[in-house]
């Protein structure tokens, strides 16, 4: 049997918002530079198309935490895989996540790079699932938000699959592999 996907969100409505965050983020940062810290690997197709479309200058890292293994449910277990390569004291900072949904791998995330003393710090995700949230975080800017469903696409998989997708779609049913 083949994974059942259907469209939630598509990739029009996805370039559109993004764009609109872009607006967003240049209008607030204006005569500044915005550095954008990547949650590995599901914010980087979000994150890519975000920084083409802010017209500031933009820098940008990456940080890698894992909470899910190869299930659809976060474990709660919160392990940090790669730390940042330079240094966000005194830097305007944007966390880029893919998806909220407990909120405990985001919170954590959020609570060492406030211990880094960055200039600003502030979140925003490309989706948003409040009904799933455990651990309460701050967002200056949501994409999208969605119901309690697993999704795929833009970045977003299961066990590693379907990241390439270029809408956000809903598992519909699992096949076997």
């Amino acid at each position: 049997m083949k994974d059942q996907i259907s469209v939630l969100i598509s990739e029009e409505e996805v370039d559109a918002r993004i764009k609109e965050m872009a607006e967003k983020i240049s209008a607030d940062y204006a005569g500044k530079t915005v550095h954008l810290i990547g949650i590995l690997k599901g914010s980087v197709f979000f994150m890519c198309e975000l920084a083409k479309r802010i017209t500031i200058p933009v820098t940008l890292d990456f940080i890698s935490v894992s909470s899910y293994g190869k299930g659809t449910q976060s474990s709660g277990v919160v392990k940090f895989n790669k730390d940042l390569d330079e240094t966000i004291e005194g830097r305007d900072v944007i966390i880029v996540e893919d998806i909220l949904d407990s909120g405990r791998t985001l919170s954590y995330v959020v609570d060492i790079m406030k211990r880094r003393n960055p200039a600003s710090l502030e979140v925003i995700t490309l989706l948003d699932k409040p009904d799933r949230r455990v651990v309460p975080v701050t967002l200056a800017m949501t994409g999208f938000e969605i119901p309690d469903k697993f999704v795929v696409g833009y970045g977003l998989d299961y066990a590693q699959k379907y990241r390439n997708l270029p809408y956000i779609g809903v598992v519909d049913q699992l096949g076997d592999e």
